[in-house]
């Protein structure tokens, strides 16, 4: 097991990209709000299993059920786009109802946090990085998930009700263009 740093910084930085924990700030808060709380170590948890499981047995367990990263991507990206519609045009598709266990699995841990393009990510790391060093940079960043998910309130606090409006609607057609993105570079192979 040789672990190079710099292996680690790259593969940790390129999920903290792909996670993009400070660009769902605007969504958590939104569901924390519709929610009342969220289980911050729950939902780390939860992604975080997820994340592992999947540099372990994802791409074999998606074969299992007839199905390849594509189409896995693809769904992905049907969900994020949903949720991106939601925070632009301030409508509500996901129907919370009160549930914190519920929206603590699906839409926090899957699909923001660990969503299909972490997970289609991590698959395609454990191409060209050793498996301990993806393991490592999963774990840097759930800490950081940890992180932002503890600290929501103060977020909130620091941006105020406009600057929260003016995020929310910047993020929205961020994570748009993210599920537009991650379609159009899956999509192409399912159409037969």
């Amino acid at each position: 097991m040789n672990v190079s740093l710099k292996d680690v910084l790259t593969v940790s930085f390129t999920l903290f990209a792909i996670i993009d924990i400070i660009g769902s700030v605007p969504i958590l808060i939104s569901l924390k709000s519709k929610l009342g709380e969220i289980r911050e170590a729950r939902a780390t948890l939860i992604s975080g299993a997820l994340m592992v499981l999947f540099l372990f047995i994802g791409e074999p367990f998606l074969n299992l059920l007839g199905l390849d990263v594509g189409s896995f991507a693809v769904g992905g990206s049907i969900v994020i786009f949903i949720l991106g519609l939601e925070m632009v045009l301030g409508l509500e598709f996901f129907k919370s109802e009160k549930d914190v266990r519920a929206s603590t699995v699906v839409p926090i841990a899957f699909p923001l946090i660990a969503g299909s393009g972490t997970l289609t990510t991590i698959i395609s790391l454990k191409a060209n990085y050793d498996q301990s060093t993806v393991l490592l940079a999963i774990l840097l960043n759930l800490i950081v998930v940890f992180i932002v998910l503890k600290s929501l309130s103060f977020i909130e606090r620091m941006l105020g009700p406009a600057g929260l409006i003016a995020i929310r609607k910047f993020f929205g057609v961020i994570l748009l263009a993210i599920a537009v993105k991650i379609f159009a570079t899956n999509a192409h192979g399912l159409i037969k």
